[in-house]
């Protein structure tokens, strides 16, 4: 349910004292807008949930709520089919919303603290196979924009960037000379990574037509964007998005899996799992496993194609 849509049917305490939980989280937490706009939604739905046969209510609908209501909202986000994880997702919400009551003293108990996060569905992430990739990564340069996503696309496939990290490099994070580059990823944990060939070359030829992106205004950001001004997360998106397009490629892209697919690859030909874990920047190799059943699974395909007793 929206927000807005919400907040005009229900504007009384209740909401008011949601809005006061949002300020808080934006003002002392220092929580993105986003971020508080998935609470906002998350918590305005939870609130519906308990008026929908009440013509008048206050603040006191959630306060007075105990552990049997908050399972009962939860089972019926199970009932309308919500997967596991947006189940979790509405959970962290309730829990950190009725801590702030708790901070407050609007409530003396936390009737969140003992609900259970549901066990999640156990997902490969999705991969490119090596054919995909040399597909995405043969752009026919004609532009000095094909120029820049062709070093971006190389980059990020070559080193196993978090598309955050891609967008914040600056200039000076590149090192042609010693072939790294210099990342700064959750938590400003510092890590320096190894860049290939095809990533060299193609950031070289970006380099030199940098300057022919730049408008007035200086940036010292690497990647730039039409305006001249740093690459957004959007931007990127679309970019790929249309690179995948034009090249017929099927599988479901964004740049996350451009990242799944480099580990992947490294994993099939012979990385070990402590390496890749710290190319990647994980801070758990448990983060890193994951790609062992991606290989496991790809060993199972190719053995019931190729086998000749497989199927």
């Amino acid at each position: 349910m929206e927000d807005k849509r919400v907040k005009e049917k229900y504007n009384n305490g209740a909401t008011r004292m949601i809005d006061e939980f949002l300020s808080f989280l934006m003002t002392e937490k220092n929580y993105s807008k986003n971020t508080c706009v998935s609470y906002s939604e998350d918590l305005l739905d939870y609130y519906s949930f308990f008026m929908k046969n009440k013509e008048t209510d206050s603040e006191n609908l959630l306060i007075n709520k105990t552990k049997k209501d908050i399972e009962e909202y939860i089972k019926n986000l199970s009932m309308n089919e919500m997967n596991s994880s947006s189940i979790s997702r509405h959970i962290s919400s309730i829990k950190a919303f009725y801590k702030y009551l708790l901070l407050e003293k609007k409530v003396k108990n936390d009737p969140s603290e003992v609900i259970i996060m549901p066990k999640q569905d156990k997902r490969l992430p999705k991969v490119l196979s090596i054919e995909e990739v040399d597909k995405l990564l043969d752009i026919l340069v004609t532009t000095n924009f094909d120029v820049r996503n062709k070093a971006m696309l190389e980059l990020m496939y070559s080193s196993g960037l978090r598309v955050s990290e891609l967008i914040s490099l600056k200039i000076n994070d590149i090192d042609l000379d010693m072939d790294y580059v210099r990342v700064f990823g959750k938590g400003s944990k510092e890590r320096i990574i190894p860049i290939g060939d095809y990533a060299k070359n193609a950031l070289i030829s970006y380099l030199n037509i940098r300057s022919e992106l730049l408008k007035k205004d200086p940036c010292d950001l690497l990647f730039l964007n039409n305006h001249g001004k740093g690459m957004t997360r959007q931007g990127f998106f679309k970019i790929l998005k249309k690179i995948a397009l034009e090249k017929g490629i099927k599988t479901e892209l964004s740049p996350h899996v451009l990242r799944h697919s480099f580990a992947s690859h490294l994993l099939q030909n012979g990385a070990d799992l402590r390496s890749i874990q710290e190319l990647l920047g994980h801070s758990d190799i448990s983060s890193t496993q994951i790609y062992t059943h991606i290989s496991n699974k790809q060993l199972k395909q190719n053995y019931e194609d190729f086998h000749p007793h497989g199927k």
